[in-house]
């Protein structure tokens, strides 16, 4: 395989149970601890007696070896994995392959386990202790903290929550908004997740941040009514569809990373705080003239309608300008933002 491309093929080793492995090599240590005492004493009995020690010697080596160094060291290849786990192995700096499916398993003993999200770099840690102290106590009230769960050095395969933080960014318009995602996600290869990218958390956070940015430039905050292009999408009315878009260009670019972007959803989406009284006032004054022409379009009908009315019945009989009078009163009335005062006439109409 080219060292130079991305690494796409994923080995599952199917291991043996470790369960028998523990009890045969523990009899073993245990027979070769007996065979190392009886060494010594076959050894000190021969050179009582003026004879030869080599063979109590030998089995004394013997038991040495595979007692207190080879079956100690089988120890090393028992792996236990939880349900939705897997561990990525290597042998001297090559994949071995991938250990998956919950149980007690036996490989190879020399093989490593690897996962960089594991990784503690104790030089910097230690350096920057005390400056590092108050994010490291903002951290541990933050419940969506973004790490592995598993334990050790395995990966975990469950469904998991990136909470990335709110940011700012402009919509199509320009306007400064601020807009916050949660990411559902989870590892389904985990040799590309672990070879392909350096830390495969890390890496999910910033294309998230990337991607959400290339998302809601393409669409306005929100749709006004006098607007010609009414019927496209904005993030404020249409974010399904949005959050859709981003898991689909999420995904598209952390497949090499052995990972699959569930769902995408927008949790925080308002303006920033240097527009919002202005929008506001927009907002409001949008509703104003919304309900006003319909009340004006309800007060016309009305004036319309007792027109008709009292043509109809032959109740009074009006010119132009008495009609034009009895329009504007009743839209006075009828469109007035208070309450209008009556005014009794008992004279006569004209």
């Amino acid at each position: 395989m080219n060292s130079t491309m991305p690494f796409t093929e994923q080995k599952i080793i199917k291991a043996k149970s470790g369960m028998a492995v523990l009890i045969i090599n523990t009899l073993a240590i245990l027979a070769f601890i007996a065979l190392f005492i009886l060494g010594v004493v076959l050894a000190g009995r021969a050179e009582a007696r003026g004879v030869s020690t080599f063979p109590a010697v030998t089995l004394i080596v013997v038991s040495v070896l595979m007692g207190f160094l080879v079956c100690p060291i089988l120890y090393a290849g028992l792996k236990v994995l939880k349900p939705n786990e897997a561990l990525v192995l290597t042998l001297f700096g090559r994949y071995y392959g991938t250990l998956e499916g919950a149980g007690f398993f036996f490989v190879n003993p020399f093989v490593t386990a690897v996962n960089p999200t594991k990784r503690m770099n104790l030089a910097s840690v230690t350096a920057a202790a005390m400056a590092e102290r108050p994010v490291r106590q903002a951290s541990r009230t933050d419940k969506s903290e973004p790490s592995d769960t598993a334990s050790g050095k395995a990966i975990s395969l469950k469904v998991m929550t990136l909470d990335n933080n709110k940011q700012k960014v402009n919509d199509k318009l320009g306007n400064p908004i601020e807009i916050g995602v949660v990411i559902i996600w989870r590892v389904v290869n985990a040799a590309k997740a672990v070879f392909n990218v350096d830390n495969y958390i890390s890496f999910l956070s910033i294309q998230a941040d990337s991607s959400l940015r290339n998302i809601v430039r393409l669409y306005p905050y929100d749709i006004w009514g006098e607007d010609a292009d009414a019927d496209e999408l904005s993030l404020r009315g249409s974010s399904q569809e949005v959050a859709l878009k981003l898991r689909q260009e999420l995904q598209s670019k952390v497949e090499d990373a052995g990972l699959e972007v569930v769902e995408t959803r927008i949790t925080h989406l308002a303006y920033a705080p240097e527009i919002a009284a202005a929008m506001l006032q927009r907002q409001q004054a949008s509703a104003i003239i919304d309900a006003r022409k319909l009340i004006v379009e309800g007060a016309v009908g009305m004036v319309e309608m007792a027109l008709q009315k009292l043509s109809q019945n032959q109740i009074v009989e009006l010119d132009s300008e008495r009609k034009a009078a009895m329009v504007s009163n009743l839209l006075v009335v009828l469109c007035g933002s208070k309450e209008a005062q009556p005014v009794v006439n008992s004279g006569s109409l004209y």
